[in-house]
């Protein structure tokens, strides 16, 4: 990937090179956790990620994530169950850092904005009472577009990544972590990765979060359009 990308990493300083944390990026391309992972290494720590099953099954992608020991989730059937938590468990329990993208899929906003998030990522820093970092990207379209085949390794490409401070999760500390909670953590999270891009971009996002459910599509699988 070094031959495709270029990165320009604004602010590494605020991804913390120990202790366990959730690094929570936006989502929009299939090789993202590729490029989130050799942004974390370069930065001195080795993630591992929560990604949907089907990534493991992506030409290079899914075998750079199974060589790195990534943890699969899938999410419906018969496999879909607790392990991957579980997993992911492990490695904040052994201090290390967890990757989760809590929009869940690639984003279905028709602009590639964060769209609404699942509670994943909120609920491991709640339960475990580790911090959140948030982090954009931008660019990694042009290397592979969303629900792309192919990856454009020329002209080389430029890829800029912004990591932002640990996200203010002191409000919901302590408290019953039932749907409304953890749905309001997630909000807080989305909102500062959201304001990352944004930055990133030079634009404003919609003032409005894409959901998925208000425009009759499948919260999983590939959408076109």
């Amino acid at each position: 990937m070094s031959i495709a990308v270029r990165f320009k990493v604004i602010d590494g300083e605020k991804l913390p090179r120990r202790g366990a944390y959730v690094v929570a990026p936006n989502h929009y391309s299939e090789i993202d956790p590729v490029m989130i992972g050799m942004v974390s290494w370069h930065l001195g720590r080795m993630p591992r990620f929560l990604a949907k099953g089907s990534l493991f099954k992506v030409p290079v992608v899914g075998w750079l994530l199974r060589k790195s020991g990534q943890v699969p989730v899938e999410r419906a059937g018969s496999t879909r169950g607790a392990a991957p938590l579980q997993a992911a468990q492990k490695f904040v329990d052994d201090g290390g850092i967890i990757i989760i993208y809590p929009e869940g899929s690639l984003t279905r906003d028709p602009d590639l904005w964060p769209m609404r998030g699942k509670t994943g990522a909120a609920r491991m820093a709640l339960e475990h009472d580790i911090p959140v970092i948030p982090v954009a990207h931008w660019g990694t379209q042009e290397v592979m577009a969303r629900y792309g085949k192919k990856i454009s390794f020329f002209p080389r490409k430029t890829v800029t990544v912004k990591f932002g401070d640990p996200v203010d999760l002191s409000a919901f500390r302590g408290r019953n972590l039932d749907s409304a909670t953890l749905a309001e953590a997630t909000a807080v999270i989305m909102d500062a990765i959201t304001a990352l891009l944004e930055d990133l971009r030079g634009e404003k996002a919609p003032a409005t979060r894409w959901n998925p459910a208000d425009h009759d599509q499948k919260e999983t699988g590939r959408f076109e359009g």
